[in-house]
């Protein structure tokens, strides 16, 4: 089954996890890759360059930056392939943000 994994962080500085993260992500990649379990995943830019697009009354609303005021954004994502949520669970606990941020695991709509 096929899972997204919306990867979230606080927005607060932190020179330490950021270079935790940076040491131990590449390691979580090649894990997951070896596994067959990450299909593809990116780290967004930041939320300075967001655009969000609403449709209200029929015309189309512009909005610099994210779609809530929050100090959480979504900072990337992965594609999973596991066999159920308990291993998309286990991928994303040793995710290198899930020490310092969030990570929400979704399972994709069947089509």
């Amino acid at each position: 089954m096929k899972y997204m994994l919306l990867v979230c962080a606080d927005g607060v500085p932190d020179p330490v996890a950021d270079r935790e993260i940076e040491e131990r992500i590449g390691p979580w990649i090649e894990e997951m890759d070896r596994r067959g379990v990450r299909l593809e995943g990116h780290p967004l830019q930041s939320v300075e360059n967001a655009t969000t697009v609403r449709v209200r009354d029929g015309e189309v609303v512009l909005t610099d930056g994210p779609f809530a005021e929050t100090k959480e954004f979504i900072a990337g994502y992965d594609v999973l392939e596991c066999a159920d949520l308990d291993e998309a669970i286990e991928v994303a606990a040793k995710h290198p943000v899930a020490k310092y941020g969030t990570i929400e695991v979704r399972p994709f709509m069947d089509s």
